[in-house]
């Protein structure tokens, strides 16, 4: 059977593409391997007997823009975290700590003069980020033109914006902002979650990572999905189908041609599907194993995600916050600015580091809903500890027991004594690593954003001369695109991936003018 677009992968990329696509009046056809869609933005019961439902994979959302939402009709309720962050100070074994968001916070640590700097930080990188944000629901710009927008906003301290954001290493303009290590922490990390970099790396790849940490909504505010990851996928789910989007699960694709020819297994045994278009949803590398071609080089993934459920939150040694407060958005541990870098170094030399950088979330103080009522003074944990690239030889056990320790190093009691036993006794806590990642999802190397991030703009010599290229979804086959984290302003629950290759299609048709 034929249809205008075939969709390979059912992400949320993958459900908002095929969404405008059949609000456009087009046939899609969606095909995702596993029984359900949703690729990483998915909720799950995981512990058995305990009705909780985990955001197993991807956490929080910034990037996705209400303008998809409205446009789709998808109802998606976000909540604001009650603090931004929380960092027990390492250097007092926890005992005192910044809570960014309240007064104090800064004074606690003996950095109140850093809190100007820290301030002055954001508010510089908002100059750049309010003018781009707009620009990733539309053509790309090229490098010339995004900073002629972001100059064009009239303030004079635009052009250092734009300088220590986009054109030097981001550990520069760190380091010049705020001077207490601690501090120049919780700014640091943001440019390394998923990225294996140091924070002086030429190569810029932690400034494109903080960039899109901070260019949500021009604020990067980051907030929390009422339902969990799955209600985004939910929503996006029968926006597609309320338009008419044909879903397949349990659908191995196992090859694709240049042509728009969809080889597919299920149940009922081997089919081929024709589209006019094809929309890929799976990295570059699964991509040019169903054409037959050579892999692209990759770029592996650097994370461990550890998903528990508590019967109570762990106590603090710090006694001037309540761990409601330091729960409540995000909690750095052991991610100061040495620590960062000696934990890069170790790991860059094939070590496990001595002290695991990890940052925690306790969805559940912002989003109850996911905890059922019967469970009084339940709460979730998620852990994301970084400088784990795929190609340390750890195993799950291993970076289990490295996320723990660091996270009791700055805890009044071990994590291991709040957690809930399951209906068999055992604690409710699971490991995620990039062989995971890789196994279940499909993301080659277990990269979180199917690859090296990309400016959200092309270079100046970069040919911008077809739909494909000018929306930054091109493949080497002009009637098959990237709509997924791949694509260019792809990664992360946005879903501007998935619209731009959906504009891109449309602009590719016969009659679109």
């Amino acid at each position: 059977m034929d249809y205008d677009v075939v969709v390979v992968g059912g992400g949320h990329n993958a459900l908002v593409a095929a969404a405008y696509l059949a609000r456009a009046g087009l046939g899609v056809r969606v095909l995702e391997r596993q029984g359900h869609v949703g690729g990483a933005a998915i909720s799950a019961r995981i512990f058995d007997g305990v009705d909780v439902r985990l955001s197993r994979y991807s956490y929080l959302v910034s990037l996705l823009p209400s303008r998809i939402l409205t446009d789709l009709g998808a109802h998606v309720r976000l909540v604001q975290r009650a603090y931004s962050s929380y960092t027990p100070d390492p250097g007092t074994s926890g005992r005192t700590g910044l809570l960014v968001g309240s007064s104090g916070g800064f004074e606690s640590i003996g950095a109140a003069a850093d809190e100007h700097g820290f301030d002055s930080f954001y508010r510089r990188a908002r100059l750049v980020t309010q003018r781009l944000w707009p620009t990733l629901l539309e053509p790309l710009r090229t490098r010339t033109q995004a900073r002629r927008l972001v100059l064009d906003g009239g303030d004079p301290d635009s052009v250092a914006a734009w300088r220590t954001l986009i054109e030097e290493p981001i550990g520069h303009a760190i380091v010049d902002a705020v001077n207490n290590d601690v501090v120049r922490g919780v700014i640091a990390t943001d440019a390394l979650i998923g990225t294996f970099a140091r924070l002086n790396d030429p190569s810029l790849q932690q400034n494109i990572c903080l960039l899109y940490h901070v260019l949500g909504g021009g604020t990067g505010d980051w907030n929390v999905p009422v339902g969990g990851m799955g209600a985004v996928t939910s929503a996006l789910s029968a926006a597609a189908t309320g338009f008419g989007v044909e879903i397949s699960t349990s659908t191995d694709v196992f090859a694709i041609t240049p042509d728009c020819d969809v080889h597919y297994r299920d149940a009922g045994g081997e089919h081929v599907l024709r589209g006019r278009f094809v929309l890929s949803g799976v990295s570059p590398t699964v991509l040019a194993g169903l054409l037959g071609e050579t892999a692209p080089a990759s770029t592996p993934g650097a994370q461990v995600k550890v998903n528990m459920v508590l019967r109570r939150l762990p106590r603090l040694r710090d006694q001037q916050v309540k761990p409601q407060q330091a729960f409540a958005g995000t909690f750095h541990v052991n991610e100061t600015w040495s620590q960062l870098d000696t934990g890069y170094s170790q790991a860059a030399n094939g070590l496990l580091p001595d002290v695991l950088p990890c940052e925690a979330y306790c969805h559940s103080l912002a989003d109850p809903s996911i905890v059922s009522p019967e469970l009084t003074g339940v709460q979730t944990m998620t852990v994301f500890g970084l400088h784990t690239p795929h190609s340390l030889p750890a195993d799950a056990a291993a970076l289990t027991d490295s996320v723990l320790t660091s996270l009791n190093s700055v805890l009044a009691e071990p994590i291991q004594d709040a957690l809930l036993p399951d209906a068999h006794g055992r604690p409710c806590i699971e490991t995620t690593t990039t062989a995971d990642l890789q196994r279940t999802l499909g993301m080659t190397a277990g990269n979180i954003f199917h690859g090296a991030l990309a400016w959200p703009f092309a270079e100046d010599d970069d040919p911008l001369d077809t739909p494909a290229r000018k929306w930054g979804v091109a493949t080497e086959h002009p009637r098959i695109m990237m709509c997924g984290s791949a694509a260019r302003r792809g990664g992360a629950v946005s879903g501007i991936a998935g619209h731009n290759a959906a504009m891109a299609v449309l602009a590719s048709l016969p009659d679109s003018g």
